[in-house]
């Protein structure tokens, strides 16, 4: 009888952290370690204690900028080369926990975006979530579903598959007429608990923020707010993108573990998607509803404001004028009222602008107001703080007045104008009347 020689075992190696990689991501390489051998230094870097490191690799598959190695002495690389050029079979060491989490993430395919709507007219931020929906569904090679729920609102899955969705889970019901939460949240839980979808999209608006977050509580999973941008990973992981720190650095987080990956997407920052009237797709009519004395909310009364000249809806200009500090007082606002006026736009503001009472807070541009995606974005006064980038940093075309030379929003403009505002302005105003009263 011969002898059976051991398996080598392959070289688990120890992690390492790279040098001036590290982004300071929040200390995900220490949360995941399971022997806890990751301490974090004051300035969010990893130290890691190579004699308890047991080579599990799960800081070096979370680290969302790759700042982690794996290390390997010398007598382990030669270890590593004989065994890939030997045809002898290798021992590997299987993480149980890493099995069942890819087995059950597995169970879960498809792309939703959730369809906002009220008494039956949809909400503009849920055709661009179909946009983007369509490329993330592309790169997983799975579907792109709307989910739709409220009374007598079929008509809106013919719209969806125009934007582009395949199949639309529609629930109908009376109970669903108006927006609540509670019947919403059992809606959604009950289709996800059924359908299992991999990722879901909502509007950042009042109704997604306040949805999105109920739901992703109740199935205990991940979800990332306000959204800028989204990718897939070579792991199926949704790569969720959003400023982070007041707006200093775009932080991309995953939800690698748990299912549905959820995010939310405020209006305009996606383009939208081409209309394709006639496209069909397949309604999946769920028979679902909730008892209404189950539901502690009731609808009395739906009281509209009453929109005066001040409340203009800017996310939907194709101009817009925006002043900030720059403007000195509110009075000057006046001549960027005359601008907008001659294009055929609205005035924004910055935040600077709002909180010092020269503009209201509904024509507030930027992170903490309203992302908009204009024609021509003409920024007055306005220095260029990452937060008010991040609200108009996707115009067609930024063109951009300031005395000084040296401000960021010149980083992102297509036209720049270093002069007094005051000057530059009425000349531009004067400009534009006289062209339109040529042509006319």
């Amino acid at each position: 009888m011969t002898e059976q020689k051991p398996k080598p075992k392959r070289p688990r190696g120890v992690a390492r952290l790279l040098a001036d990689t590290c982004i300071a991501c929040g200390a995900r390489c220490q949360s995941v370690c399971p022997v806890n051998c990751v301490e974090m230094t004051d300035s969010g870097e990893p130290i890691i204690d190579s004699a308890k490191c047991i080579g599990c690799q799960k800081c070096v598959k979370i680290c969302p900028a790759s700042a982690l190695e794996m290390y390997f002495t010398p007598e382990e690389l030669k270890i590593l080369e004989q065994l890939a050029t030997s045809a002898a079979p290798v021992e590997e060491e299987l993480d149980p926990e890493a099995a069942a989490i890819a087995a059950k993430l597995a169970q879960y395919r498809g792309v939703w975006v959730f369809i906002e709507q009220t008494e039956g007219e949809s909400a503009k931020v849920s055709w661009e979530l179909l946009g983007v929906g369509q490329e993330l569904a592309a790169k997983l090679g799975v579907e792109l579903c709307a989910l739709i729920i409220g009374h007598k609102v079929e008509h809106l899955c013919t719209e969806a598959f125009a934007y582009g969705a395949t199949k639309a889970y529609l629930v109908d019901a009376p109970v669903f007429f108006h927006y609540r939460t509670e019947a919403y949240l059992e809606a959604c839980c009950h289709l996800i608990t059924k359908h299992k979808p991999e990722v879901i999209l909502m509007g950042a608006t009042g109704m997604g923020r306040d949805l999105a977050g109920a739901v992703a509580t109740k199935v205990a999973t991940g979800l990332t707010a306000d959204c800028t941008g989204l990718g897939i990973d070579d792991k199926r992981n949704l790569m969720q993108t959003r400023p982070a720190f007041g707006g200093n650095i775009m932080a991309t987080i995953m939800c690698d573990k748990f299912r549905p990956q959820m995010a939310t997407v405020r209006p305009n920052v996606m383009p939208m998607p081409e209309h394709k009237p006639g496209a069909v797709g397949t309604i999946i009519r769920e028979d679902f509803t909730v008892p209404e004395e189950s539901i502690l909310t009731k609808v009395i009364e739906i009281i509209r404001d009453s929109h005066n000249k001040s409340a203009v809806d800017i996310t939907g200009a194709e101009f817009i004028v925006s002043g900030g500090r720059g403007m000195m007082s509110p009075e000057n606002f006046a001549i960027l009222h005359e601008l907008a006026e001659e294009l055929g736009g609205v005035v924004g503001a910055s935040r600077s602008a709002v909180d010092a009472g020269w503009m209201p807070t509904d024509r507030q541009v930027g992170q903490t107001g309203k992302t908009v995606r204009p024609k021509i974005y003409i920024a007055c006064g306005i220095s260029g703080a990452i937060q008010h980038l991040v609200g108009m940093q996707d115009s067609d075309m930024v063109i951009a007045i300031n005395r000084d030379p040296q401000a960021p929003i010149f980083e992102v403009a297509s036209y720049g104008i270093v002069g007094d505002l005051f000057q530059v302005i009425p000349a531009l105003t004067k400009k534009i009347r006289e062209i339109k009263r040529k042509n006319s």
